[in-house]
């Protein structure tokens, strides 16, 4: 597994604590695998909606749902974590 770098493990534990993933394990979290979909922590929109408040929350960074980069931004903790750090408040 990938080593968390910048902010990327305080994202995946806010990530485990609203999304209530009580069955998954920060060790269990790789940076780099997808969120969405049927590989890594195989979210859905739902999901990412929650992520987007705790994100606008936590770092004062609004995540648009017709931002049409949200496919790259959402791709994995690791994408997600450097666009917070590069377009946060």
């Amino acid at each position: 597994m990938a080593q968390f770098q910048g902010i990327e493990r305080e994202m995946a534990e806010l990530m485990i604590e609203v999304l209530n993933l009580e069955d998954i394990s920060l060790e269990e979290i790789d940076p780099e695998e997808p969120l969405f979909g049927d590989e890594g922590l195989a979210l859905d929109s739902i999901d990412a909606l929650e992520i987007a408040l705790a994100v606008s929350q936590n770092y004062g960074l609004q995540l648009k749902s017709d931002d049409p980069d949200n496919a790259r931004i959402f791709s994995s903790l690791r994408a997600l974590c450097a666009h917070i750090e590069q377009y946060r408040a």
